[in-house]
């Protein structure tokens, strides 16, 4: 089979690869129909994750037809349609009993799928724990709008969940890329009075606009004194960091009020400064972390009862065979790319 492989730091080549197969009896094996490319991708091209191991297929953003499950797995059966969850999780660690599924401690757990093990930018990949890591989708739902639940938009869905929106809350969100548009779709869901969207990309903010003309955008230049403009306490109630620039994390908490919630989304390159002389009476609650992506369930009813819709960030679409132009396209933003759908029946 085709499979897109990291082969070393800075390097990755679509190579034959033999047909996964099941390795254990919670195991399944999907046919990949739809993937994806995510900037988590390039930082493992460019080094910046150190636990990929080289030689894996990379990609974790799929959707996919079951082929064929071990003796323990009862929640698919093969000729199913599924998303494929970013997470490997056990479901019965202490972790994973209270939600935490990012810290399930199985040696297979957390994020596996196209870093440690082989993932999803192929024509086939085996799931480990496959009652965790699979959802049926709904007939009614397409394959293009469940692409991105199991990883960005269980990211969004997580980000609101766990920052503690009100409904007379303004909401600030840095990034406009394709996860902070998943976190303003579930950030939506709260019904906040306001919602602000920051992004030094105009044509980002000119999409979210386009889109949701009833939330605020805004530049970096400038943006705490707009935010202090449209918020009612001196600042954001709750402010999330979805951008992982160099200043944003700042940014972030400097635009949030005395006793906010700031939730940091992004994963950095490197690490971030917490300056606490200068946050000394703020108050600020943080919250860090990888997804617990473990809502998918959930995700796909909303987008099944129309209330979330992530197929306008699809604007590219290429086969398999050609998913070198793809990456080259995604990485370099060109073309007004925003996500890219990857075929392998293309």
């Amino acid at each position: 089979m085709l499979a897109y492989t990291y082969v070393r730091q800075g390097q990755f080549q679509l190579l034959e690869k033999p047909k996964p197969a099941l390795r254990d009896d919670r195991d399944a094996i999907v046919r990949v129909t739809l993937s994806s490319i995510c900037t988590s991708d390039l930082h493992i091209k460019h080094g910046s994750v150190p636990r990929a191991v080289p030689g894996v297929t990379v990609g974790h953003e799929m959707v996919g037809v079951v082929e064929a499950v071990g003796s323990a797995v009862s929640s698919v059966k093969p000729g199913d349609r599924v998303t494929v969850n970013v997470e490997t999780f056990c479901g019965a660690c202490f972790f994973c009993r209270n939600g935490w599924v990012n810290n399930c401690t199985d040696p297979q757990g957390g994020w596996a799928l196209g870093c440690r093990i082989d993932g999803g930018q192929a024509e086939y990949v085996r799931v480990p724990y496959a009652d965790q890591g699979l959802n049926r989708i709904p007939d009614a739902v397409t394959d293009e709008q469940a692409l991105f639940v199991g990883d960005i938009l269980a990211t969004g869905y997580w980000a609101a969940q766990i920052s503690e929106i009100g409904e007379g809350d303004t909401v600030l969100i840095i990034g406009a890329g394709p996860t902070g548009i998943c976190t303003l779709q579930c950030v939506r869901l709260k019904r906040p009075r306001r919602i602000i969207v920051c992004d030094i990309d105009e044509a980002r903010l000119a999409f979210v606009r386009r889109q949701y003309p009833d939330v605020l955008t805004a530049a970096p230049d400038g943006l705490k004194d707009y935010v202090l403009a449209h918020a009612e306490h001196g600042g954001a109630d709750v402010a999330l960091e979805v951008a992982g620039a160099p200043d944003t994390f700042r940014m972030a908490w400097d635009c949030a009020r005395p006793n906010a919630v700031v939730t940091v989304v992004a994963l950095y390159d490197g690490p971030q400064t917490l300056p606490l002389p200068e946050m000394y009476g703020k108050n600020l609650t943080f919250k860090t972390g990888g997804v617990d992506g473990c809502h998918c369930a959930e995700t796909l009813k909303l987008i099944e009862a129309g209330q979330i819709d992530t197929t306008p960030l699809i604007t590219h679409t290429f086969a398999l065979r050609d998913i070198e132009e793809a990456y080259r396209v995604f990485e370099n933003r060109l073309d007004g790319v925003i996500k890219i759908a990857v075929r392998t029946d293309g």
